[in-house]
């Protein structure tokens, strides 16, 4: 069985909890700065897109 979930959604959520819970810090502004990618889909989106993907590939790699 597969689950997949949204970038956009999984960094929304990131988003979310990294200002309500006042987080600071370089990787709470990470988390905003991709999502804005990921929700707008300028330029940016293509190679952003797959950098996340080849992280992603890479992770599941690891767990195999």
């Amino acid at each position: 069985m597969s689950f997949t979930v949204s970038a956009v959604l999984l960094f929304g959520i990131a988003a979310f909890f990294a200002v309500r819970t006042k987080a600071t810090g370089a990787g709470a502004a990470l988390v905003v700065f991709l999502f804005g990618f990921f929700a707008a889909g300028t330029g940016a989106y293509e190679p952003i897109r797959d950098l996340v993907q080849a992280t992603a590939d890479a992770v599941s790699a690891l767990a195999n």
